[in-house]
């Protein structure tokens, strides 16, 4: 299942929505239409309560929330699309949950890529944070800020949770993950050199683009079977697969888990290949105008253009 968040054209409301084929299905409305068709009908403030619309809401409930989902999924299935449906081009997608507890972002998890930072392979996952401000869709543009003349590009596979995880085990990680996503861990290298922390190079405001929706684990399988790449302006950038992840989704979840409580739809960017712009010779960044396309086998493609300000 495609979870989204979208917006109609010209409304102003974010609602939670799922993909069939090339239409959005609004998911409250499905959620509805298939309690009606077993005969459980709810006021709408029951439903609101069971599967919110708002996609910060719809996350916080979790695992709930994304078996809700499915049963309105299964059932458009054999229903058809329902009548409160929209053609892809006719909605705006949004960043899958724009106000998550936490974003944990994870440095250095690709050795290739830890060699072009020069830098050596860690002994531990270098974790750090992003903010909310940082966070844009998947299909809006890319802000480059007077603050840095290095913005740089980075394709990540990106874990959404669905269930509360304190101290999980390597063995029974996957089961608190509610699906993934692609994300682009956008980087203003000279902000985030001039300093041994990466902060401030790393959360600059409408940097983040996550999307394009979020596949629920059940479809993506094995997390670390995954081949992940990146294009700008057309030109292949990076190319590789999650195989190559110094540490793994298992041991992620274990490792911050161990740390702090993941709380559901907490996000977590799982490190970034080799050929990032910062590595090439001569140095490539991002430029007004250019377009950064990223893919991950499984979930999908992404695109966005750079636009100064």
């Amino acid at each position: 299942m495609r979870l989204v968040s979208y917006q109609k054209q010209g409304s102003p409301e974010v609602r939670m929505g799922f993909m069939v084929d090339d239409v959005v299905v609004d998911l409250q409305k499905a959620y509805q239409h298939f309690l009606k068709t077993v005969g459980e009908e709810k006021t709408q403030n029951e439903i609101e309560t069971l599967l919110p619309a708002d996609p910060s809401s719809f996350y916080t409930l979790g695992m709930d929330a994304i078996n809700r989902a499915r049963d309105a999924h299964a059932h458009s299935q054999v229903q058809g699309k329902e009548a409160n449906s929209f053609h892809r081009k006719d909605v705006i997608l949004k960043t899958p949950n724009p106000n998550p507890s936490k974003i944990i972002c994870v440095g250095k998890n690709y050795a290739e890529h830890a060699a072009e930072m020069q830098s050596n392979v860690p002994d531990y996952p270098v974790l750090f944070a992003k903010f909310t401000n940082s966070l844009i869709g998947p299909e809006d543009a890319i802000v480059k800020p007077e603050a840095t003349e290095k913005l740089d590009y980075e394709v990540e596979l990106t874990i959404v949770i669905g269930e509360e995880a304190s101290r999980v085990s390597r063995k029974d990680a996957l089961n608190y993950i509610a699906g993934y996503t692609i994300g682009n861990d956008t980087s203003a290298r000279d902000l985030q050199k001039r300093t041994p922390q990466w902060l401030q190079g790393k959360t600059l405001d409408n940097s983040t683009p996550i999307g394009p929706w979020v596949v629920t684990s059940d479809e993506v399988g094995d997390p670390n079977d995954l081949s992940v790449r990146s294009f700008v302006n057309g030109e292949k950038r990076q190319a590789s697969h999650t195989s190559k992840l110094i540490f793994d989704v298992r041991y992620l979840i274990e490792f911050i888990s161990n740390l702090m409580t993941l709380k559901p739809g907490d996000i977590i960017m799982t490190g970034t290949p080799n050929g990032v712009g910062f590595a090439m010779d001569p140095p490539q960044f991002l430029q007004d105008g250019d377009k950064v396309t990223l893919e991950i086998d499984k979930i999908g493609q992404m695109e966005n253009m750079i636009v100064k300000r």
